[in-house]
């Protein structure tokens, strides 16, 4: 197999865009933390607490996706590096290895939306309850 130098390349825009997604979704579940936890110090429900429990392990599969990524990103740039000086063999195993990197993150990342739909449908849920008792 041929592997040319600009084929590592390809993975840069699609990484970058993903990682500046990664990084929103953890400021914006981190803004949440902060929230829930000013509310929980003044009503100090098991709700809260179990709000927070699930964003916490949110937050760690963010964690791990920005760290496949990143990994991902490296192995690429290695790659690049590797066909450069003509080691073309090593640098397509390396551009391989960027690929299942970036393939555990994006399943990672299915992973934690599948969490964050469901902690939704249970607000929902919740809600749906409230507007058929009135």
């Amino acid at each position: 197999m041929m592997l040319s130098l600009e084929t590592p390349a390809l993975l840069f825009s699609a990484t970058s865009l993903i990682l500046l997604a990664y990084t929103n979704r953890f400021l914006t579940i981190a803004s949440i933390v902060r929230g829930l936890k000013k509310n929980y110090e003044q009503d100090k429900t098991k709700s809260i607490l179990l709000e927070i429990k699930n964003l916490n392990l949110r937050l760690t599969l963010i964690r791990h996706m920005q760290m496949y990524g990143v990994l991902s990103l490296f192995f690429s740039v290695f790659s690049m590096a590797l066909l450069f000086f003509e080691i073309t063999d090593w640098g397509a195993y390396m551009f391989g290895a960027s690929l299942l990197l970036m393939l555990a993150s994006l399943a990672i990342s299915f992973w934690e939306i599948t969490i964050s739909v469901t902690a939704l449908r249970v607000h929902l849920s919740d809600l749906l309850e409230e507007a058929k008792k009135s």
